[in-house]
């Protein structure tokens, strides 16, 4: 039988490689290179085509399509979110992604993208906490202390210099699993039993609950002076995190108003309440934090340009490596015109 060639193979990371890739690099590190390469493509933001995520709602979750092109490469991450699924056994959220040459339309990389979307979320969070978050801030609050958890704690220790954390979650399993994840972390580790009590001498706020309803994590009356609120909980419509009267009096910045209007925090607010893009303050064209007593808020639901830069970065690191495997998914005739008799040949 004839063997594909080497244009026909796609590189595929599957979980095992993709795992394998991220203790050969280092987790805290893998984050800061990730964001490293989100912070490059969001300064030439306006080279990309952009479009809000397009889901497929039912009862039971989500399945969303996240695609966006800079013109040379084209990306798109599959995603579900399905928060009954942890009651079951299974992850809330699943995905994978892929990214092909615009010149030939061929898919040049297929991954994994559940272990990598926390990765990228977690950069991303951390990327826009070095813009936003007090510089003199130590310590984290982490609410929500589910699969990202970890992730995020890790990333604001390695980006932004915090050395605590404060967990809580509604489930204190939950709590107990992320302490015991981030044992030798580094981070000084506090369990808390409320939301007020894991808030307590915090600066940095990441909210990060599954639970798909207009919940209120926090109220108003918690949030002091000088705190930067990393919202990253709330990712589709009908699902927040915060009391409004907190967006009123925060300076608000997102990745892409046209998708965040929809699923963010801000879809509580008027369509012509003003926010701040990130991409902006990253450019120099927007201020980001301008005093100590400011509160600021990324209200983040995650978008493509996000997935299109891991993808970039997966694509790169893997070169030269074992840590994929060549995919046979594309014919290859020796006539391209000839697609039956490559079919017939192989009988």
């Amino acid at each position: 039988m004839t063997q594909p060639s080497d244009k026909a193979l796609v590189p595929f990371v599957s979980v095992d490689n993709m795992m394998r890739l991220v203790h050969h690099i280092g987790v805290e590190q893998i984050i800061t290179q990730i964001a490293a390469q989100i912070e490059s493509d969001f300064k030439r933001w306006e080279s990309f085509d952009k479009t809000p995520r397009i889901p497929a709602h039912s009862p039971h979750g989500v399945i969303e399509l996240m695609p966006t092109s800079d013109g040379e490469a084209y990306g798109f991450k599959y995603v579900n979110g399905h928060p009954k699924n942890t009651s079951e056994g299974l992850q809330t959220v699943t995905a994978f992604g892929l990214l092909a040459d615009v010149y030939t339309g061929y898919p040049t990389l297929l991954t994994e993208m559940t272990l990598l979307t926390a990765l990228r979320t977690a950069a991303t969070s951390a990327l826009v906490g070095s813009y936003l978050a007090p510089k003199a801030a130590k310590t984290m609050a982490m609410i929500g202390n589910g699969a990202q958890s970890e992730f995020q704690c890790l990333a604001f220790r390695a980006m932004c210099d915090i050395d605590t954390v404060r967990l809580y979650d509604t489930d204190p399993n939950a709590t107990r699993k992320c302490a015991a994840n981030l044992k030798n972390s580094g981070l000084t580790v506090v369990q808390c039993t409320t939301a007020e009590d894991a808030i307590e001498g915090a600066h940095i706020i990441t909210t990060c609950t599954a639970d798909k309803k207009n919940a209120t994590i926090l109220t108003d009356n918690m949030i002091g002076p000088g705190i930067h609120i990393n919202a990253i909980g709330g990712d589709c419509p009908g699902k927040t995190e915060l009391h409004k009267d907190i967006l009123l009096r925060s300076d608000i910045f997102v990745e892409y108003p046209e998708q965040t209007r929809i699923e963010g925090e801000i879809q509580a607010l008027p369509a012509d309440h003003t926010v701040t893009e990130i991409w902006q303050v990253m450019t120099g064209q927007a201020k980001g934090r301008q005093d100590d007593r400011q509160v600021t808020l990324f209200d983040s639901v995650g978008f493509a340009i996000e997935d299109f830069s891991a993808l970039r970065y997966i694509k790169s690191a893997i070169e030269g490596t074992d840590f994929y495997e060549p995919l046979d998914m594309l014919t290859d005739p020796d006539d391209p015109r000839d697609l039956y008799g490559m079919l017939m040949r192989a009988g």
